[in-house]
């Protein structure tokens, strides 16, 4: 893994559990590589002939130029967070994918029972998370992604992302109407953070649910009114868990332990906690 900051990266021990239950002689180590060392790490996992690779901030987009090509998410979000090998006619080549946007929909759906198909979804904030679960909501068959961002532009490309350049919508309004409401930004994160945007908690309600990309603090302000108004709710480690799901069936090409996934992360928060 490359990225700054990574001390307190939960991947090695998500990673290193999906090895051991696979038997997999195999180690995850998570190296930081400061803005702008990108490429030179893509060209060192070259060099040592490393089996995979995940990429975290600030080289998502950054490591795109250096690999050979791109699956078919990468290249509509511009930025990659995992890199294989795969097989070309004139050898092996590095391909980057994404996997953050089609994690989180397997954490709503196979962890909380919430389908995005045929529902009104409200996406808090226009960065990269946001980007990756607004392309993923489109493709699982939304009725409709509302973006809310404080850059209008960036709002509006990642509004783009799901065929509506013009579901960029007043707050108050979008989240109202929401089925699903999903926090993208890090507001929430931070001791003495309120709701994102200062959102009235007034308007959310029972029968939404809140997914807040967050997973520590396990429970954000956010999701504490969700739930005092009634709402379902979901903090981010459903979603780390299930996009490194998918970076190991990329590398090995054999589905991953999710239950052995679950436990480390769980265990790992756990001592966390417990040294802070």
């Amino acid at each position: 893994m490359i990225g700054d900051p990574v001390r307190h990266s939960l991947s090695p021990a998500l990673h290193n559990a999906a090895f051991a239950a696979l038997g997999l002689d195999w180690v995850y180590v998570a190296f930081a590589v400061a803005a702008g060392q990108g490429a030179a790490a893509v060209a060192a996992m070259r060099a040592l002939d490393i089996a995979g690779l995940s990429v975290t901030m600030p080289h998502k987009a950054a490591v795109v130029a250096e690999l050979d090509r791109l699956g078919p998410t990468a290249a509509r979000l511009g930025v990659v967070n995992t890199i294989s090998w795969t097989a070309s006619p004139d050898g092996w080549e590095l391909e980057g994918e994404s996997t953050d946007g089609a994690g989180f929909i397997d954490a709503i759906r196979g962890d909380d029972g919430f389908d995005p198909a045929g529902r009104r979804c409200v996406v808090l904030g226009s960065g990269g998370a946001a980007r990756s679960v607004t392309l993923a909501l489109a493709e699982a068959g939304a009725a409709s992604v509302h973006v809310v961002g404080r850059r209008a532009g960036a709002a509006v490309q990642c509004a783009e992302l799901a065929g509506a350049a013009d579901a960029v919508a007043g707050l108050a309004d979008a989240v109202a109407g929401a089925d699903l409401i999903v926090n993208a930004t890090p507001v929430g994160m931070a001791a003495g953070d309120s709701l994102p945007f200062d959102l009235d908690p007034g308007l959310l309600h029972q029968g939404q649910f809140v997914a807040d990309l967050i997973y520590a603090p396990a429970t954000t302000p956010l999701l504490t009114a969700a739930r005092a108004r009634g709402a379902g709710t979901a903090n981010g480690l459903g979603m780390l868990i299930h996009q490194a799901a998918r970076q190991v069936a990329i590398w090995t090409g054999r589905p991953a332990p999710l239950e052995a996934m679950s436990a480390a992360a769980l265990l790992a928060l756990s001592r966390r906690q417990h040294l802070e």
